[in-house]
């Protein structure tokens, strides 16, 4: 019987209780490649791409250096990507890119002034000067998962740069984040590290380039919206970053403005959730009331909203990464977090109040439920995405060889496929709205893959199955 992903996670919504159990890692790692859990071995792929379990198969495309409909060329460094339900049951997939200024050649027009010629001015964020355009950007991509096959694929946001990973949300759009606190400078015409916002359409059209200020500008990652208030949840990559909201004054209307906020952790447990030997210990397992705090010039010309959060009591965390809302819960990962700086993964419930007066008295909570100091289990968590069953799927960035892991209910973990066309990282996990097709990018050289295969044959000791494929 075939499961539509709404209905999948209806008759799943109590496992997501359950993910409590991925904090038995600290205390007992567990972790297997297909002995009773998961979806067994992986098979050697001959043609050297990616290794999957027995049964599992992908369909390649929208490879770098392509063309595209739009009569440009496919980016490089695929990363962060979301998905959206399209006509006639298609997909549209919106795809970041993390190309900085000097990748102009790896860029969409190439370093070709012909190209260049074809797209209006006004549609760069940063022109620089008409030489070096920002590289970064999106494409958005149709794709038809009955047919396994890419129908269309075209330019959708340029003139940015470093767009590393985002967030869907619940309006149809995606938030793309500029992973860089790059100045105005010689051929870099604006300052940069901010967030935009690119409408899933089939249209093959570039969105308006409109930097969200009041969204802050740090090195962002990524950003999750809680479908219920409109909240935006932002992860910044430094070391001692923070994790922020951004309670926007009209839920999806994110260009009018809001409040940005940092997260503090209150009583005893200071303010460092790193977990490195040289520090003290932020306990795994214990989830812990949270309150906000205003941040202020949130502009910040000099890169210091962390510092300015950390002498208000802020929380640090070990560079926060991919962050997704599912079900009432936001998930992130901090990917040199723990004691071997290999990851952890935080879990955030928020109050029902939350952005509201009454949250004072009924605070969300912030849990570390994943940190399993063990590189042979989890190395460098990355993007992260949930599955439609309730399993987190994780993008590993360690080398010389990356996973994608599941985490399942129970807190096991299972390598669910493995990179064997080079070092890269995997990016941009999101699962088709029909829940038969996971979606994931290897960055570089730059490719997109459709995994498909037997979902519903997933092991879990006895829980909910997912969607049969």
């Amino acid at each position: 019987m075939r499961v539509s992903r709404r209905d999948a996670l209806t008759t799943t919504g109590v496992m997501f209780a359950g993910l409590a159990g991925l904090n038995l890692f600290d205390r007992e790692p567990i972790y297997a490649d297909g002995d009773g859990f998961g979806y067994g071995p992986l098979k050697e792929d001959p043609e050297n791409i990616i290794d999957l379990p027995h049964g599992f198969s992908y369909h390649m495309f929208s490879k770098t250096g392509e063309w595209m409909d739009d009569d440009l060329r496919v980016p490089g460094a695929h990363d962060g990507m979301a998905t959206f339900p399209g006509p006639r049951g298609t997909t549209l997939l919106v795809r970041n890119h993390e190309l900085s200024p000097v990748e102009i050649e790896a860029s969409s027009l190439r370093g070709d002034s012909q190209l260049l010629s074809r797209l209006p001015k006004e549609k760069f964020y940063d022109f620089g000067q008409g030489k070096r355009p920002a590289a970064g950007g999106t494409t958005t991509l149709v794709y038809d998962t009955s047919k396994r096959e890419l129908t269309r694929h075209f330019t959708s946001l340029v003139g940015t740069t470093r767009n590393c990973s985002g967030g869907p949300t619940p309006w149809r759009s995606w938030l793309t984040c500029e992973e860089t606190v790059d100045r105005k400078a010689d051929l870099v015409e604006q300052d940069h590290g901010y967030i935009f916002e690119v409408p899933a359409t089939t249209r093959p059209e570039l969105a308006e380039p409109i930097a969200y200020k009041a969204m802050g500008r740090f090195n962002h990652e990524a950003v999750a919206v809680d479908s219920r208030t409109g909240i935006v949840y932002l992860t910044e990559d430094r070391d001692d970053g923070l994790l922020y909201r951004f309670l926007p004054v009209r839920p999806g209307r994110l260009g009018e403005g809001g409040k940005l906020q940092c997260l503090v952790l209150g009583g005893d447990l200071g303010i460092n959730t790193r977990n490195w030997p040289e520090e003290g210990w932020f306990p795994v397992h214990q989830t812990v009331a949270v309150k906000w705090i205003d941040v202020e010039n949130v502009e910040s010309p000099d890169d210091d909203l962390r510092q300015q959060g950390n002498s208000k009591g802020a929380a640090r965390f070990a560079r926060g990464e991919g962050i997704w809302y599912d079900s009432g819960t936001i998930y992130f990962a901090c990917t040199s977090g723990g004691p071997n700086k290999k990851g952890q993964i935080f879990r955030y419930v928020p109050s029902e109040q939350e952005g509201q007066t009454g949250e004072n008295k009924n605070p969300g909570s912030l849990t570390l439920f994943c940190q399993p100091n063990d590189s042979g289990l989890l190395q460098m968590a990355d993007n992260l995405t949930v599955a439609p069953w309730g399993d987190v799927i994780i993008c590993e960035d360690g080398g010389p060889v990356n996973h994608l892991v599941g985490v399942t209910g129970e807190g096991k973990l299972y390598r669910f496929a493995r990179n064997t066309m080079n070092d890269s990282e995997f990016a941009g996990s999101c699962f088709s709205p029909d829940g038969t097709t996971l979606f994931v990018n290897i960055q570089k050289p730059g490719i997109t893959l459709a995994i498909t295969g037997p979902w519903h044959l997933l092991e879990r000791n006895d829980q909910p199955q997912p969607p049969s494929a």
